[in-house]
């Protein structure tokens, strides 16, 4: 294990996790039926079609947008914010999902309905991504499958990983990751997130690293946190996602070196941010436009 890789460990396992009847990824065996799965979860989804069990999915979450054939499925709604009924109504044989779904009642509801139902942990880190495949693939039965695309992720991300770990203090960049400007003030990402995750792994330090979550900040704030560099995800999230031209127009960003740069980069939310198979290969993307070759 890195040492980068250890520091990103931060996510805690959900209350979700201790329902009872509901399958803890930690103690993972096989489900029972899986020829009829929902899946519930960008990364789980992903995971699912690449250890080729796609054509076993009749149902997945709006958040699941790759690979583009699960988009021709049912969406059962909102990862955050599911219904019984929506869940049931495509008739699953089994359910998984990321840790973080919910909410709580409808876990509640499935915990007692006759639908075998496992929660994979979410960690936002090299060894999280690695974890989601193996649980995934015990789930599955399908676990030589999952150690060789295991194998493939780390092959490609553990040496992107070591490059940054090992970059020196004085040649890491700071950056801050906006999830929204909405009102005129940046919503920024402190530790706990995602978009930490994102962070630490390309090298960089997280400027709002004094909060957890997302935090409105004031203009006081965003110019003492003085970021080299502005992430925000791309357009595929949708149109509340900042344009350049928003970041431009805020005084407050317009006044730190990222801000009077331009030095804005976007992160792809379904391949990176779900930290699922295509995190490495983005990660690259990502660390080579912010640092060089």
């Amino acid at each position: 294990m890195t040492v980068l890789s250890s520091a990103l460990k931060k996510a805690p396992l959900i209350a979700g996790m201790l329902l009872a009847g509901i399958t803890a990824a930690k103690a993972a065996e096989p489900l029972k039926d899986p020829s009829r799965l929902v899946t519930i979860g960008g990364s789980v989804t992903e995971i699912v079609y690449a250890l080729g069990a796609g054509d076993s999915v009749i149902g997945r979450d709006t958040t699941s947008l790759y690979p583009p054939e699960a988009l021709a499925l049912p969406d059962i709604g909102y990862m955050r914010q599911l219904s019984p009924e929506g869940i049931l109504s495509v008739d699953p044989s089994a359910i998984i999902s990321i840790d973080g779904a919910g909410p709580p009642e409808t876990l509640d509801v499935m915990k007692n309905a006759d639908v075998d139902m496992a929660i994979v942990p979410e960690d936002y880190s090299r060894d999280g991504i690695l974890e989601k495949v193996s649980t995934i693939g015990t789930l599955l039965g399908r676990e030589d499958k999952a150690k060789q695309l295991a194998d493939d992720i780390a092959a490609q991300l553990d040496p992107i990983l070591a490059e940054n770990a090992a970059r020196a203090p004085e040649d890491r960049k700071s950056a801050i990751f906006i999830l929204s400007l909405r009102g005129g003030k940046v919503m920024g990402s402190g530790t706990g997130t995602a978009a930490n995750g994102v962070i630490e792994a390309a090298g960089l330090e997280n400027a709002l690293a004094d909060f957890a979550g997302y935090k409105a900040l004031s203009d006081e704030a965003v110019i003492e946190a003085a970021p080299d560099v502005i992430l925000l995800m791309d357009g595929a999230a949708g149109n509340h996602v900042p344009s350049d031209e928003d970041v431009a127009a805020q005084p407050a960003l317009a006044l730190t070196p990222a801000g009077e740069a331009m030095e804005i980069h976007r992160i792809d939310p379904v391949g990176m941010m779900n930290f699922g198979p295509r995190f490495g290969e983005n990660l690259a993307a990502l660390t080579t436009e912010i640092y060089g070759e």
